[in-house]
């Protein structure tokens, strides 16, 4: 895009961007049908530069709502693009995608946008009533820290540990989960709660202060107590009593039955314990997501494309909806296992599942309100998000080619 090269591109203006677009600035091809095993990254971040453009100017047609829903966007359904307020746990994949986008191209431009959509949901660091701290607050200012060094991202991060360790029951060993539906819970911990626990990780090594990676974890470990079946795979939701720290119940909530394995589940759980084995060292977290892993590919033989179907158990397979944001979650994490494990060739299955999701998930340039992935599925049992463009999808499959482009 020439205005973007030129370096005169304001990123607080979202309408000027438009009118550049629409006088024929930019030219918006299509992704090409197929990619070998080996994606050309060059070609596919150009490819995804352009398509965030375009959804950025989408988001130029959207008017801010009385509830100030404008932090970013988080999927593409019926035509129509849908932007969250900050509190929406997904608020923080997008500014943190465009943070790897700077990253990768170096430009200032992405840094600008980057910039301003993590503003957007600053104030999130003070949030007690949600989990999703790590999702919201770590995955753009840990990436906007890492890469620049302002001390008020450092404060941002430490202030959110603060907020989630409010959440710690030390009876049970656990970080609470959900708030809503009491009469049905009493203390509800889900599988996708070890993703926010590198937050805490962090600001041990920010600040000193030994108390977040204690209960970091104590998390991990009665999560690995209770939450995993004999063959390794997760229930999606743990309900402890908080009084006591006995478990009342193993279920699930967005997968297909209390006995299956929905799909972005087994994600979470892999990434998770990859994750807390890089800051602990310990060896049953290393054993965990070797297990964990070794459940995914033994499913492979199901999936030609080696993109799951949205619970692993879903009835109608092979004609049941695929999730494509646990295929990219899956590959990030593989990635990052590979560099752990003495295991089979884990970046292998990793380089498969990008070149799958390159070549047959991606969206068009120019269509699907911006998104680059297809084929998510958010919370089937709600009929909720079934086959969409999802944020979360988009951010993991950007981390997973970043970290495919990382020496072992």
């Amino acid at each position: 895009m020439r205005y973007f090269q030129e370096g005169n591109f304001v990123p607080h203006n979202l309408s000027h961007m438009k009118k550049i677009l629409l006088a024929g600035l930019l030219v918006v091809p299509i992704f090409p049908a197929a990619f070998s095993q080996q994606p050309n990254t060059k070609q596919i971040f150009r490819d995804i530069e352009k398509q965030v453009e375009y959804l950025l100017v989408n988001m130029d047609t959207i008017p801010v709502g009385p509830k100030g829903q404008d932090a970013g966007p988080r999927t593409f359904v019926n035509g129509g693009l849908k932007m969250v307020h900050p509190n929406d746990w997904t608020s923080g994949f997008f500014p943190a995608l465009l943070w790897y986008l700077y990253e990768y191209t170096g430009k200032k431009e992405w840094k600008g946008w980057a910039q301003l959509f993590s503003d957007r949901i600053r104030n999130e660091q003070y949030s007690t009533n949600t989990h999703d701290l790590g999702f919201m607050i770590y995955c753009p200012f840990g990436n906007g820290y890492r890469l620049t060094g302002d001390s008020s991202y450092r404060s941002v991060i430490i202030q959110a540990a603060r907020s989630l360790s409010t959440r710690f029951n030390p009876v049970p060993g656990v970080i609470r989960s959900w708030d809503h539906h009491k009469a049905e819970w009493q203390y509800p911990v889900i599988i996708d709660n070890m993703m926010n626990l590198e937050l805490l990780f962090r600001a041990t090594e920010l600040t000193r202060d030994s108390s977040f990676y204690r209960i970091a974890v104590s998390h991990a470990d009665k999560t690995l107590a209770n939450h995993f079946r004999p063959d390794n795979s997760s229930y999606h939701v743990v309900d402890y009593n908080p009084a006591t720290g006995a478990v009342n119940r193993k279920v699930t909530a967005q997968g297909y039955s209390d006995s299956s394995a929905w799909a972005r589940g087994q994600a979470w759980g892999l990434y998770g314990y990859t994750m807390t084995y890089r800051f602990t060292r310990d060896p049953r977290y290393l054993r965990q997501a070797e297990a964990i892993a070794q459940f995914i590919l033994a499913r492979a033989d199901q999936l030609p494309d080696l993109v799951p179907y949205w619970d692993y158990n879903a009835p109608g397979i092979p004609d049941a909806p695929k999730d494509a944001s646990a295929a990219a979650i899956t590959a990030a994490a593989l990635f990052e296992l590979a560099g752990f494990s003495k295991a089979p060739d884990y970046r292998g299955y990793a380089q498969k599942i990008l070149a799958s999701l390159t070549s047959h998930y991606r969206s068009p340039i120019g269509q699907n309100g911006g998104f680059l992935l297809l084929h998510s599925t958010g919370h089937h049992p709600a009929g909720s998000e079934i086959d969409v463009p999802i944020i979360y999808a988009d951010y993991y499959y950007v981390e997973a080619l970043m970290r495919s482009l990382q020496k072992r």
